[in-house]
């Protein structure tokens, strides 16, 4: 008889609590804990009182995370995840919510099925290269001084949607301009084991393509591996999966992705999110006028996919939209990078009020929904099946958010995305999750690469990048960006 990935046995069924299923879908990680089910009102109160009572102020900046990794999080989600069911009210099993995305780190949101099932994501005259697409004539802010119709934008169709292995990387344009980075990053790759400046290792076998596929993953993984997660994750708790191996997150031939994970503890990037963004020269921050500030709301219009703004509807992006790279992640001492917001239990604005969405359209509540369709268990009894100490009743009651947790009693069990995020903020001081947060994420992309043969942590586990680099042997997305070298396409002024 089939076992589910460790959701409790239906009636009848002679299952041990807690085995788990042999396919890619979405699972339970803590099968044996009770569903946290509050009444929707209080999620709703709750998730209405978890707002950024000053989006601006730099005092709420996360100065150990640069405002790019918020989307670089966002990329990396897109890779592993893909859950198409609606928001619903009643109890969900994990088992029937399908994951359209394989549950590993091989960027098949980048290279979909290859050049042969899907030739379209690449150059028909020769299929090792992907496509690059070209933005608009005419500028958003129509700055003259805007060089125009620069090799800047995503490929896209005759409809003008994005060609792409996940459509939803174009729902934003840093998620999007990302995207457009790693396409770049596996075009240099493989001009140079052409022109043969890159030697990969044991490869002549191999062809080019093959070959460039291969690094650029590994490089991403030592990327998601070492650059982002440290910067986000309790260190402790990502040097114990590392160096004694996963207690949670357990599974049989294929791994999973963990409801606990999905619904609630990757959902950390929604705290890190701007109102304002300082994207480029045209689109600062602060502004300079007459043209608009680089808002969020801009971010999302400013697409084929979601956008609606005017002329600019339904065409390739503008020339002065092409992202500044510096005004993300550290690369030039001599420009300002933006920061992250603080990991807490805040999100801005904009967040409260989505559009295009049914209600309801905030995205705190309707990630504190989802978690209780999904019947998560509460964030105090996850840690203490942890073996960890929950965060105290005083600790959780803090703040205007702490005030409505307590008038529902979620002091003693709370949300368990909303637990992870005040865990951040009292533990982490904002900087990083707590225990809890960190050790779901730590033994969730630590056994997605033990799960998959061809990753470096399984194939060469001693593997360095090879890659040119600041600090050799090593790999971050600010030597990325440098080796793909378009850093500011528009240029200053």
């Amino acid at each position: 008889m089939r076992r589910r990935h460790g959701f409790p046995p239906r009636t009848g069924e002679n299952q041990p609590l807690g085995e788990f299923t042999e396919t890619g879908k979405f699972g339970r990680m803590f099968p044996k804990l009770p569903s946290f089910t509050p009444s929707i009102a209080s999620l709703t109160e709750l998730g209405d009182a978890m707002n950024d009572p000053s989006p601006n102020t730099p005092d709420g900046d996360n100065l150990n995370v640069p405002a790019g990794f918020t989307y670089l999080g966002q990329f990396v989600d897109h890779d592993i995840t893909l859950d198409t069911t609606a928001l619903q009210e009643t109890l969900v099993d994990p088992l029937a919510v399908q994951n359209f995305r394989t549950p590993r780190l091989d960027l098949d949101s980048l290279y979909g099925s290859g050049p042969d099932v899907q030739p379209y994501l690449y150059q028909l005259d020769d299929p090792d290269l992907f496509l690059i697409g070209t933005t608009n004539e005419k500028p958003g802010a129509g700055d003259p001084s805007v060089p125009t119709k620069l090799p800047n934008d995503l490929p896209r169709a005759q409809s003008t949607l994005g060609l792409l292995g996940d459509s939803r990387n174009d729902e934003n344009l840093i998620v999007a301009q990302l995207h457009l980075a790693f396409l770049k990053f596996h075009n240099k790759i493989v001009a140079g084991i052409r022109d043969g400046s890159i030697k990969p290792k044991n490869s002549t076998d191999k062809s080019v393509f093959i070959q460039a596929r291969e690094l650029v993953i590994w490089h991403y993984q030592w990327i998601v591996l070492y650059d982002f997660l440290t910067r986000i994750l309790d260190k402790n708790q990502l040097e114990a999966v590392l160096t004694k191996g996963r207690r949670f997150y357990k599974f049989k031939e294929e791994p999973f992705i963990p409801v606990e994970f999905s619904v609630a503890a990757y959902r950390l990037g929604h705290s890190m999110v701007r109102a304002v963004y300082d994207y480029n020269r045209v689109f600062s921050n602060p502004p300079v006028p007459p043209r608009p500030a680089g808002t969020l709301e801009l971010l999302f219009l400013f697409t084929a996919k979601s956008g609606k703004f005017g002329d600019f509807a339904n065409i390739p992006i503008p020339s002065d939209w092409i992202i500044d790279w510096r005004r993300f992640f550290q690369i030039d001492p001599n420009v300002q990078v933006g920061f992250s917001r603080k990991l807490d239990p805040f999100l801005v604005d904009p967040l409260k009020n989505l559009p295009n969405v049914p209600l309801p359209n905030s995205l705190a509540v309707r990630n504190l929904l989802r978690g209780r369709s999904l019947g998560l268990p509460s964030g105090q009894s996850v840690a203490r099946f942890m073996k960890l100490q929950p965060l105290t009743k005083a600790e959780i009651s803090t703040g205007a958010d702490g005030a409505v947790a307590v008038k529902h009693n979620f002091h003693i069990e709370s949300p368990l995305w909303y637990y992870i995020l005040k865990e951040a903020q009292v533990q982490g001081q904002g900087k990083r999750l707590g225990q809890v947060g960190s050790r779901i994420l730590a033994e969730v992309f630590i056994g997605l690469l033990e799960a998959d043969s061809s990753s470096f942590l399984v194939r060469c586990p001693d593997w360095k990048p090879i890659l040119p680099a600041q600090n050799p042997g090593t790999f971050t997305m600010v030597d990325l960006l440098k080796f793909v070298g378009e850093l500011n396409p528009i240029g200053d002024k």
